[in-house]
Order: C-alpha cells, then structure tokens, then sequence
C-alpha cells in the first residue's frame, strides 16, 4: 500500500468507507396520514404491503440467506394500532414492523442491525435501524413519565398520549458527538477503553443538558484527554441504535499534542502517523472501529487525506 505521503508501507488493508448518511431517504414517513383511522389500516390491508417482525428474545431481524436482504412477510392479522406501526412507505409500498411473540422465535435467518449494517443495502439498512429503534422505544417507554399511566400508541406508531394526564410522548433520540482529532503534523489521535483489547478509536461522548454540540466537543476531549481544541467543523451524521443515539460527526485541530488521559473512560490515547496505523494494523498490534460505524469513516477519511 503506499501511503498519501508517497512512501511504501505494508500490504494493502481494506479501507473501504462504510455506508454514508447524506443521500434522501427512499423510506417516506407519511406524517401526514399517520393519524388517519382509516388510512393506515387500508395499507395494512394492501396486498403489497410488507411486515418486519423483530425478535423480542434475541434482538434480531429476519434476513435471507445471506444476510444481504431483509425478510418480509405479509400481513395476516387484523389491524391492531398498539402493536403494528408503519414505518412509512417506499414507492407507495407500505412497510410496517410488529414484535415478535417473547415465546417464540421468528423461524429463518436472522441477525443483529449491529451485525448487517454493512451487509444490507441503504434501504433495508434504513428500515432495520427504524424498526428496531421504534420497537425499542415502545418496550422501554410504554408508561406516562409523569403519572405512571400506560400511555397509548398514536400516529401509526410514532407517538404515545397518557389517557390520564393527556402528556404526549415521542420517539426519543440521544444526540452524541464523535470527532477525528488533528495535530498541526496531520496526525490523528486514536484511544481505546480499558475493555476494548486492542481496538482503538476517534472520541465521542453523549451531548448533556445544556450544551451545543460543539460545546460537548470541546468538553469531551477536556475531560478524556486534556487537549484544548481550534478549528471545530462538522463532518456528518449516523443513526445508531444502540440503543437509540444519533452520532454527530466532527473533525477538528488540538491546539497541543500533550495527552492527559482520564484513565476512567480512557486508558490509553496516541498520535498515529497514516504510516504507523497501517503498520500497526497489519502486523494486529491494533484493531479497528466496526466498518458500519461513523469512526470507521472518519479514520478512513483521514486515511485517504480527505480531513
């Protein structure tokens, strides 16, 4: 492989990027007709309309085969709005997910949305990551914060209202920061956690009360590493259902290179030239960030000179 610089390094590593974030969605949500009595049990009805069941037991969808494609079944069931939400609709065919039976299995193959992000193409990747952060969300979120009542489902399965209090409910994303840190050298700050082994990545942490997102940057790297940060701008975004965050993407410059680890969140931090982290991923001195994951492509971008 020859590095940006020019100069030979070891054999080549796949670099591929992983899935971007930024092209229109095909998945249309319907807002407008998802709180139609009669519109969304007609689609349910549709002969084309298709179903996800997510696997309550073992947090997993159905898939074909070969892990490439999402498994679909057509509704048979009456139409119960407490327990088939409609995830939208993709060339005017309506795609809805139901969980599973706790009891039961889904027969067939199946795997994580952690486990098939890379394999699934943008859309059923889409629709995986909807359905598995929506049904997650009725699981964990199904009594009124305020009274205690069972709030019921609304909107096709993107609102819940308490009957008591009247208190209205949405699907709750946690926003997180993530950021490539540069030096004045290009280098590229990479760290780990106590119980990651070797792997190694950029920085992130959730954004708190109160603060922008760059703000949570600057903090973030404060607290982690001890680094004073220039040059803050954002890079892009990825949904990551784990359990419901959305990571927001930023690169920016360290206004010194001493490190200063926490050693409570992070136990080792260093710079890497692009020489030494092909090296080191070659000889398995270090492992990589999963390649469905917004680090991955930071440290890919990096890596072919695009920060």
């Amino acid at each position: 492989m020859t590095d940006t610089a020019g100069t030979a390094g070891p054999p080549a590593y796949d670099w591929s990027a992983p899935p971007e974030w930024a092209t229109p969605s095909r998945l249309i949500r319907v807002e407008e007709h998802q709180t139609s009595n009669e519109w969304v049990p007609k689609l349910w009805q549709s002969p084309d309309a298709r179903l996800l069941i997510v696997d309550a037991t073992r947090g997993v969808v159905p898939v074909d085969e070969r892990g490439e494609r999402l498994r679909f079944v057509a509704p048979v069931e009456e139409y119960d709005s407490a327990r088939h939400y409609l995830l939208g609709t993709v060339d005017a065919v309506p795609y809805f997910v139901m969980l599973g039976d706790p009891d039961e299995s889904v027969p067939g193959p199946s795997g994580t949305v952690r486990q098939l992000t890379v394999s699934l193409d943008d859309l059923d990747r889409e629709i995986a990551i909807t359905a598995v952060a929506l049904i997650n969300w009725h699981r964990n979120e199904s009594f009124c914060g305020r009274c205690g009542t069972t709030s019921e489902v609304r909107k096709a399965g993107f609102m819940r209202v308490c009957p008591n209090c009247g208190n209205e409910y949405f699907p709750r994303t946690d926003p997180a920061v993530i950021v490539a840190i540069l030096d004045d050298e290009d280098r590229l700050l990479l760290g780990s956690q106590a119980d990651w082994g070797n792997r190694v990545s950029v920085f992130a942490g959730f954004v708190e009360a109160g603060e922008s997102a760059e703000q949570a940057v600057h903090r973030e790297i404060a607290e982690e590493v001890g680094l004073s940060l220039r040059d803050i701008r954002y890079y892009g975004s990825q949904p990551w259902p784990f359990p419901r965050s959305l990571m927001l993407g930023f690169v920016a410059r360290a206004a010194g290179t001493e490190i200063n680890i926490d050693n409570a969140e992070i136990s080792y931090a260093d710079w890497f030239t692009r020489d030494r982290l092909a090296r080191d991923m070659a000889d398995g001195t270090i492992a990589r960030p999963s390649s469905n994951s917004i680090a991955f492509r930071l440290i890919t971008a990096w890596r072919q000179g695009r920060l």
